[in-house]
């Protein structure tokens, strides 16, 4: 006797594929699977999804035909030509009205391209963030999905029921706009995630070998600014991983190679960033920083060749981590505050009409970065729907001009101590630069004129007005284009 046809179907049963579907499954909704290595399709119906709604099938074609009309196929595949050529081979199966669902890691370029080319041929397609590594997909991830805006009906009473939910019971889901702005979104969270992580391995960095803390003392302090304002998964696992030991009693993470891994995400997030003009400093700090680290062997052997004049710390070693938790805080705010500029900028582009405060709401659960800090972002946009900067939040301007002193201080001691703190430093001069009426750009401007005749404009007359000075007396009149790369 046949299955009746499944509300979903799923193809990909990696990691992220088998939770989410056990996630769709345990919320009621029958689900069809499909792997391009049938014996995983076999293993997973026989083991983990044994009596559930859960229909395994062993090629497209079957698979295809055991999902209700308009069919929903998410795909979980490496992002890439897989997703290209899996379209491919579904798009013929499919009629008009079903919905493409790539819920994978892909560029968000890749999902405006797949979004015009899957509608050219009847169908509709969704490009989806889902955020909360394996353990958010089977219990609520983040997701964000975006597309054929006609899509979203189809998909909401399934997306909102197997999505986290924040505190208030809000559900982490909503629709994030039009071909590629789901997997953008998704994709400043991750250079987000990446800058939180630098952030918290710099405040790491200056407890253990600035403050000569031990794992369990730093273990303590996270707890307890995970009961605080900094309260976040990342501070949580932080906490727990400091105070893990193996069957022998070593701390694991001091056994861990200090060279940090990366899927690109970050650095796509500040190529964007450079495209669209926007000082995205923080995370780029963050991004080079794993760089920087992954040259384990050549820092190895500069470190027997480079010394540098340090000395040791002196101080109030709790009021330098009072400090820290200042620094980090303020810092945190700075990198949000960039992305959300970044997002600003692209939806210009773009041609979006993003939630701002809806995307904060989308990240306060599942996801990496979730965190009590977003709950503040979603009242800023609240306070002010048009708000074009979060330092320019009531909020947020008093909660760091309260922790500019410690700020300061912090990347002071970490500067004295030798010890590296880039996204800490760099979120300050960030924050020094956007704050500040007058830059140097103007001896920049001057120079540039000087040797290229680029022009410039000036302070006495109105913007949009370009003038050449022949600096040598040589140079002419000739002028070079004007333009903004």
């Amino acid at each position: 006797m046949n299955a009746p046809p499944s509300d979903v179907g799923l193809i990909g049963l990696a990691v992220m594929g088998e939770n989410l579907a056990l996630n769709i499954a345990n919320h009621g909704f029958p689900i069809s699977v499909f792997n391009r290595t049938t014996s995983k399709v076999d293993h997973f119906v026989a083991g983990r999804a044994k009596g559930k709604p859960v229909t395994g099938t062993r090629s497209l074609p079957e698979f295809v035909a055991s999902l209700k009309t308009p069919r929903k196929i998410l795909m979980l595949v490496k992002a890439g030509t897989a997703v290209d050529e899996l379209i491919e081979q579904l798009a013929p199966l499919c009629q008009p009205g079903d919905v493409l669902i790539d819920g994978g890691n892909s560029l968000f370029t890749d999902s405006i391209r797949r979004a015009q080319y899957v509608e050219s041929k009847g169908l509709l397609f969704v490009g989806s963030g889902v955020s909360g590594g394996e353990d958010g997909a089977l219990h609520g991830p983040s997701l964000m999905p975006g597309g054929s805006p006609a899509a979203w009906k189809l998909i909401k009473p399934i997306f909102q029921a197997i999505c986290a939910r924040t505190p208030e019971g809000d559900p982490c889901c909503d629709w994030i706009g039009e071909n590629g702005a789901g997997h953008f979104v998704k994709m400043v969270h991750n250079g987000i995630e990446y800058g939180d992580m630098q952030l918290i391995g710099e405040a790491y960095d200056v407890m253990k070998r600035g403050l000569g803390m031990t794992n369990a003392e730093m273990h303590a302090v996270f707890a307890e600014w995970n009961t605080g304002e900094l309260d976040s998964y990342l501070i949580e696992i932080t906490r727990d991983i400091l105070a893990y030991k193996d069957e022998a009693g070593h701390e694991v993470v001091d056994l861990i190679l200090d060279a940090a891994g990366q899927k690109g995400t970050g650095k796509w997030t500040v190529v964007e960033a450079l495209h669209e003009g926007m000082p995205l400093t923080l995370i780029g700090e963050a991004v080079f920083a794993r760089c920087l680290s992954a040259v384990k062997e050549e820092r190895v052997a500069a470190s027997k060749k480079i010394t540098g004049k340090v000395g040791a710390f002196k101080g109030d070693r709790q009021k330098a981590i009072k400090d820290l938790g200042a620094a980090l805080y303020a810092a945190k705010l700075v990198s949000y505050a960039q992305g959300y500029q970044l997002m600003r900028a692209a939806a210009k582009t773009y041609h979006w009409n993003l939630n701002y405060g809806g995307i904060a709401l989308v990240w306060r659960g599942g996801c990496i970065i979730r965190s009590a800090f977003l709950a503040d972002i979603k009242k800023a946009f609240k306070r002010n729907p048009a708000l074009s900067h979060l330092l320019l939040d009531k909020f947020f301007k008093r909660a760091v001009s309260s922790r500019q002193t410690g700020w300061r201080r912090t990347i002071v001691t970490a500067t004295k101590l030798g010890i590296p703190v880039p996204c800490l430093s760099s979120a300050l001069s960030y924050f020094d630069g956007y704050r500040s009426e007058r830059l140097p750009a103007n001896l920049l401007q001057a120079q540039r004129d000087y040797f290229g005749a680029h022009t410039y404009e000036r302070t006495d007359k109105p913007r949009g007005e370009f003038f050449h000075t022949n600096w040598t007396g040589q140079g002419g009149t000739t002028t070079s284009r004007s333009y903004n790369a």
